[in-house]
């Protein structure tokens, strides 16, 4: 089993906590992700000894406290900076080349060398497992887009992931790419959770990934994937971000959707949507 952080809503501010045993109080994500660290195992035994520091003498939680059960938040800190991936599935070439009315533009950044990247959110922007998603109200097809999210460290390289949202209004985008940033970055637009998975990028490579959304307690929409669909190695993504472009403080990175609902169906205040990527259950309702 990998190691999963998790950060939650405290009466005294958010807090991290690793496999439900909180971290200390000072503890950062940013901080921990920018710090020198040579590789990962390096990282998880910085991580391990802070843990460490908080457990008491039966060795599962700090003397006193609780394990870490208070609400849970994004699993990002509001300062860090949260980037996508575009076009990296076969099927979502093909849905956006459906929508569009300048279907060439999806095909050649498919196939090109340079990937599709684009700025989501800012971290306090984010909304946290079972917080509410929203569809713009001036958009007339809006659609949930399931995917990998990796967390990169400031040299970035893959020390974990978490499950995204990338909301989005395909209307909007279909309409003209140039209106890609207001289709995809907007109020409620992006949801990470429920935690952050530590681990190499090779743990990740085949991942299921599924989608499902209910309306009125009852299926709308079902479909799944798995991450080995993904056109471009998630190293090359995460390389491709970090050129001439610094993150000191580490950097979240949607690696693109291959489920995409079809034309017929489109988000709606109430609907609950539902991902599940490798065990990373994230569920957001919507307003």
């Amino acid at each position: 089993m990998h190691p999963t952080l998790t950060r939650h809503a405290t009466g005294d501010g958010p807090r991290w906590a690793l496999d439900g045993a909180w971290l200390p109080r000072d503890f950062s994500l940013a901080e921990w992700l920018a710090s020198p660290q040579p590789d990962l195992q390096a990282r998880l035994a910085t991580l391990r000894g802070n843990a460490s520091a908080e457990r008491g003498s039966d060795g599962t939680h700090d003397v006193g406290e609780p394990p870490a059960t208070a609400p849970l938040l994004p699993p990002v800190e509001d300062t860090q900076e949260v980037w996508a991936s575009g076009v990296t599935y076969l099927s979502s070439r093909m849905a956006r080349e459906a929508e569009s009315q300048s279907s060439d533009v999806y095909q050649k950044v498919y196939s090109a060398e340079r990937p599709e990247l684009f700025f989501k959110a800012n971290g306090w922007r984010a909304k946290g497992h079972g917080q509410p998603i929203r569809v713009r109200p001036d958009s007339a097809w809006n659609v949930p887009e399931p995917e990998l999210v990796l967390v990169l460290d400031a040299r970035g390289a893959i020390v974990g992931c978490t499950t995204g949202n990338d909301v989005s209004s395909r209307s909007i985008e279909g309409e003209n790419p140039l209106y890609l940033p207001q289709a995809k970055v907007y109020d409620g637009a992006c949801a990470l959770g429920p935690g952050i998975r530590l681990c190499a990028a090779d743990a990740l490579r085949d991942l299921p990934v599924a989608l499902e959304i209910l309306r009125g307690g009852a299926r709308a929409f079902a479909g799944e994937t798995r991450t080995s669909q993904i056109k471009r190695r998630l190293e090359a993504l995460a390389e491709y971000l970090f050129r001439d472009l610094q993150f000191p403080q580490g950097a979240f990175l949607f690696t693109g959707t291959g489920i995409v609902p079809g034309e017929d169906f489109t988000l709606s205040s109430g609907d609950v949507v539902r991902i599940d990527i490798g065990g990373l259950l994230l569920e957001n309702p919507v307003q």
